[in-house]
């Protein structure tokens, strides 16, 4: 008779949980396992299941790349002090590993890497290449086209403004053109944690799927997010909380749905200088829902006194020293 309930109750799509022996008969899992199915359902104790209704079958990931500038717009160093092609090279490794670890658990989720590189001496080029030919992954590189925008955005009063503008337009552009389920728009100063790019899909699915919309997602936890009195809400994801947020920087996870409903909030946010230099961006989370991860799953390595740079609680020499090629 237990076989046979469990049996029906897998035909009616539900799933049983036996608290006795800490296992779900239909799922044939401890329940310390992840019980979730990527594309069907997110099962957290005790909250139970979600229908996936967002589902993810394909992410487009535009990695900007400036191998020489150290931090822009300002003259300090970064945390260990490095030159900058070695946090270029340290953030791309961590993506790749944190992409091969996703893949390892959802096989059928493809994955493109759309490298933007601006102006990069052929010695840093050579050891990004590097690093890409030793990884079976769909990765191209594009050269930053200064010449196209230069009588699109304004005028600047140095160069490397003008650059980053460009640079991040560029960017979004070719998210709209090549734009998959999700774009992951990420600058070469982020280090990952490998279980990022699995948390962040399996998250997107559980909470678009709850609200019914489609988001913003950010794997940084930034300090800035803590300097004001700000209410939030708190929200489960599929291994960690989730807080809503309403400012963001310009590495953050959207949908090509929302990348084409909100074009000019893209397009407009790269045509200045503005204050804060995400303006546009900023805009859209009193729209549409934005969230960043407790705690976090990347780190901006910049200054470490930068209120946009070290997240809370991260053991920083040791995701560092992991992510060295």
């Amino acid at each position: 008779m237990k076989k046979l309930f469990i049996k029906l109750a897998k035909l009616m799509g539900y799933e049983i949980i036996d608290q006795n022996n800490f296992v779900s008969p239909t799922l044939k899992k401890d329940l310390n396992e992840d019980l979730s199915l990527i594309n069907e359902k997110s099962i957290i104790l005790p909250l139970g299941e979600v229908k996936i209704t967002k589902k993810v079958n394909s992410v487009l990931i535009v990695f900007r790349t400036n191998t020489d500038v150290e931090i822009w717009d300002q003259n300090k160093k970064r945390l260990f002090e490095e030159p900058k092609i070695e946090y270029s090279l340290r953030a791309l490794n961590s993506l790749i590993k944190s992409i091969i670890f996703c893949t390892k658990k959802y096989q059928t989720i493809k994955f493109k890497i759309m490298i933007v590189d601006d102006k990069s001496k052929i010695e840093n080029l050579d050891k990004i290449k590097k690093i890409i030919n030793e990884n079976n992954l769909d990765i191209s590189i594009i050269s930053l086209n200064h010449e196209k925008y230069k009588n699109i955005i304004k005028q600047q009063k140095n160069h490397q403004t003008f650059s980053n503008l460009a640079s991040l337009l560029q960017s979004f552009e070719l998210g709209k053109d090549n734009g998959e389920d999700l774009i992951y728009f990420v600058e070469d100063d982020y280090l990952h944690f490998e279980p990022m790019m699995e948390e962040m899909i399996a998250s997107y699915e559980r909470i678009a799927s709850q609200v019914n919309r489609d988001i913003f997602m950010c794997p940084a936890d930034y300090p800035y997010l803590y300097m004001n009195n700000e209410k939030t809400n708190i929200l489960i994801g599929n291994k960690r909380h989730w807080r809503t947020i309403n400012q963001s920087l310009c590495t953050f996870m959207t949908t090509k749905s929302l990348l084409d409903k909100y074009w000019s909030n893209f397009h407009n946010n790269c045509l200045d200088r503005h204050e804060p230099f995400e303006k546009y961006l900023n805009e859209l989370y009193t729209k549409e829902f934005c969230l960043s991860p407790l705690k976090s799953l990347s780190l901006h390595i910049t200054n470490v006194n930068s209120s946009y740079g070290l997240s809370p609680f991260i053991d920083y020499k040791k995701l560092w020293d992991e992510s060295k090629y």
